[in-house]
Order: structure tokens, then C-alpha cells, then sequence
């Protein structure tokens, strides 16, 4: 049993809390853990925004990250990803914005951020105080994403495959990446089905220095076969985040899922520094059995 120190942050060598949260369990069990809180919001504003490309949308995003600025909410749809959950005909992407505090109002990062649109190109809704992701363009996309899950109970027996997959990336190679990994999944999944699917992307994460793309992809499975056409795909689909310089995976974890691919963007040194601290904690290799690393 071990216990790190309560700190808000620390340059004490590698952080031990990192190390465990990342170890996606296979280091030990958290048994208790200090949370950091901070005031319940008071105030919120939100809008939508419709850009004439998803590029488009992406540069406004990269702008907004650069300027400082840190909303709530801040995601991007491709015009497919936009029309499939009603939020726009197909002809638009979508920007999702929402900003909020629990000390003042947010109206005057809303009305910067929005400038930064303008400025690539997009048309908002009026920005709305409260929880505007509830109404227009935002309202609809929530509520179909939120639904999504349950739908995913029916359309899988019917012989649909649909899944999604994420990854992180710098804003340099931001449309390589995506253009490749679109166009790999789709070649797959006409290999795999015989057919062709569709695959959406939308960006759930903004950094300064890089979005994280979520893709979907939907295609229609063969009976008794539904398992290994998706397996071809997803492979397809890994291998293309690894080979256009992406990470395997921006917040869904490793799993066993990814392994195969976290093998090779993990750097040879640290997958030996990882097994070296596992034969210390987990000697007898009891916890959460290849995941990270072979016992």
C-alpha cells in the first residue's frame, strides 16, 4: 500500500499519480483518491456555427485554442456527421461552442471566440445564455449522441457494423491525418463488406497545439461475420492513426483492443521501463494480465 502526497502539483521527478492512472490498472488498485473541485458554474452562453468546410471549422478551432481562450464546449462536425444527426441538411459543418464560469459572465470569451469564426469563415446562431446546447443545431446533435449507444441495441442484430475510434494530432498534419484515415477505413470496409459505408468525423478535443478527430464508420455486415469484418476494419483503421503519426487513442485507453498498436508508438526503452516497474508492484502479474505489457 502506498500513498502519494496531496498536492496541486508537483516537479518532484515523475509523477507517481500519472503513473498509476495511465497504468490502466495493471500496477494497482486506487482505493481513494483526492479530487480537485472548483465552483459550480453560474453563468453559460453557447451557439452553434456553420462553416462551408470542416477545414474550415478546424482553422477556427485552431484560433480559438490559440488565443487563450478555454471553452466548455468546443467540438466540430463534419457535414456528414451533421446531416446523420439531423443538426444540418449535409451541406455544413458544424461548430458546437459553449463557455461558462461560476464567478462572472462568459459573454465576452463567447464574443471573441465567435470573432475567431468570423474570421475562418463561419456563420453563428445568436449566442444564448444558460444551457444553449440544449436548442438548435447543438441541442440536436446532443441528443443523437446520447442516443447513439441504444441505437447501437438493434442496428447490430439487423447486421449493421458501427463503431468509432479516436486519436490525437498536431495542427500541421491535422488534414493529412484525417484524409488518410478516412480514406483507408472507407477502402476496408468495401473489402471487408463487399459494399460501401460511410465514415464521419468530428473533433471532441482542442489543445493549442493539436485537436483530437473521433471518427464513426458504418457499414453493412454479413450475418455470421460481423465480428471478423469489423475486426478487418478496425485493423485497417489502426494502422492508418499509426502510419499518418497519430496515437492510437486520445481517451478510450489501450485496452487489449489496441495493444497491437501501442506496441509500436510506445518507445522500446520505456516498454522495458514499464515491465520493470510491474515485476516490483505486481510480481506475481495477478493485475488486469496483458494489458500495457506481456507479463
Amino acid at each position: 500500500i502506498l500513498e502519494t502526497r496531496r498536492l496541486p502539483g508537483s516537479g518532484a521527478g515523475p509523477s507517481p499519480d500519472r503513473m498509476f492512472i495511465g497504468s490502466e490498472g495493471t500496477l494497482g488498485v486506487i482505493s481513494r483518491a483526492w479530487m480537485r473541485l472548483q465552483p459550480r458554474p453560474k453563468f453559460r452562453t453557447g451557439a452553434s456555427v456553420r462553416f462551408q468546410s470542416f477545414f474550415g471549422a478546424a482553422r477556427a478551432l485552431h484560433a480559438i485554442a490559440q488565443a487563450g481562450l478555454y471553452p466548455s464546449n468546443c467540438r466540430i462536425l463534419d457535414a456528414q456527421e451533421a446531416f446523420n444527426t439531423g443538426a444540418a441538411d449535409g451541406s455544413v459543418a458544424i461548430m458546437v461552442l459553449g463557455f461558462e464560469s461560476g464567478d462572472h459572465s462568459p459573454d465576452a470569451w463567447m464574443a471573441r471566440a465567435l470573432e475567431c469564426c468570423a474570421d475562418h469563415g463561419g456563420t453563428p446562431e445568436a449566442a444564448k445564455a444558460g444551457d444553449a446546447n440544449l436548442e438548435g443545431a447543438a441541442g440536436i446533435w446532443r441528443n443523437a449522441f446520447i442516443r447513439m449507444p441504444y441505437a447501437r441495441e438493434f442496428l447490430t442484430p439487423a447486421g449493421l457494423i458501427n463503431d468509432t475510434f479516436e486519436t490525437a494530432i498536431t495542427w500541421d498534419r491535422f488534414e493529412s491525418n484525417h484524409d488518410k484515415v478516412k480514406a483507408a477505413t472507407e477502402r476496408s470496409i468495401f473489402e471487408a463488406t463487399g459494399l460501401k459505408g460511410e465514415v464521419t468525423c468530428r473533433v471532441t478535443h482542442v489543445y493549442p497545439d493539436g485537436p483530437a478527430p473521433y471518427f464513426s464508420f458504418h457499414a453493412l455486415g454479413r450475418h455470421g461475420a460481423l465480428l471478423e469484418q469489423w475486426q478487418a476494419i478496425k485493423n485497417a483503421a489502426s494502422d492508418a492513426l499509426i502510419e499518418a503519426g497519430g496515437t492510437i487513442t486520445h481517451h478510450h485507453a489501450v485496452g487489449r483492443d489496441h495493444r497491437p498498436w501501442y506496441d509500436r508508438q510506445r518507445p522500446g526503452l520505456f516498454a522495458a521501463a514499464l515491465r520493470a516497474a510491474k515485476r516490483e508492484l505486481d510480481p506475481q502479474g495477478m493485475l488486469n494480465p496483458g494489458v500495457l505489457i506481456d507479463p
